[in-house]
């Protein structure tokens, strides 16, 4: 069964809040900017990581330096998770916050 339109947006909406807090509560050095639904995380190096969602497919976007991802939504283990290598976004964020902004951060539930 595939998302509702709104369900998605609500998902969506929630991690990029969550990774928001996440950073906000850090005190790593970034840029935080939520505009059109797109997050865009810039590091003090200049790399950027950007979330953005795409809502004809259903799925979340992320754009790092390592490159691009594609995740989905599974509904069992309320996950997002990334179409090529079954990577949750969580994972994702952590590994890409490590190699753009020098520090491990932690994304429980993502």
């Amino acid at each position: 069964m595939s998302l509702s339109e709104a369900r998605f947006h609500d998902l969506v909406d929630a991690v990029q809040e969550t990774v928001e807090d996440t950073f906000d509560d850090s005190g790593l050095d970034v840029d935080l900017e939520n505009s059109g639904g797109v997050l865009t995380i810039r590091f003090e190096n200049g790399s950027q990581l950007i979330l953005s969602r795409q809502p004809a497919l259903r799925q979340l976007w992320v754009a790092a330096r390592s490159g691009g991802f594609h995740f989905d939504y599974d509904e069992e283990s309320a996950l997002w998770i990334c179409d090529a290598n079954d990577e949750r976004l969580g994972e994702l964020l952590a590994r890409a916050t490590q190699e753009q902004g020098g520090e491990a951060l932690e994304f429980e539930d993502l």
